[in-house]
């Protein structure tokens, strides 16, 4: 059974950073692609960052681009999400999850990844 459990939130002043990690057990982390979505009170959870099975390749949605950096160990069976240059705005829940064989046009849709993290809870504020 895959799970999944994220840590490394917290509070951080803006302009900081955090770096969130996602380790994954019950399975061979290479055989998944990952991504890190996001819930901000009040709003729906949001697609930020995946990285894909076998090929390692990155995305990012807009607003992360050039902050966030997704990374995998598969070695350590850990996903990693360093998020610089944090805005208040990027205060939210965050969540890992994993699924395997996604096409690129699939990375974003939360309901194609059938296993999820519990959440770290992300706080950017003075």
């Amino acid at each position: 059974q895959v799970q999944l459990v994220e840590s490394g939130g917290g509070l951080v002043q803006p302009g900081g950073s955090l770096r969130l990690s996602c380790v994954l057990s019950g399975s061979t982390l290479s055989r998944y692609t990952v991504a890190w979505f996001r819930q901000a009170p009040g709003k729906e959870r949001e697609y930020i960052a995946a990285t894909r099975e076998f090929t390692n390749a990155r995305y990012y949605t807009d607003s992360v681009k050039g902050r966030f950096t997704i990374s995998r160990d598969n070695a350590k069976n850990t996903v990693d999400l360093q998020m610089n240059s944090l805005k208040s705005e990027d205060t939210a829940v965050y969540y890992c999850a994993a699924a395997r064989s996604l096409i690129v046009s699939s990375l974003s849709q939360e309901d194609k990844y059938p296993h999820w993290g519990q959440g770290t809870q992300v706080t950017v504020s003075s």
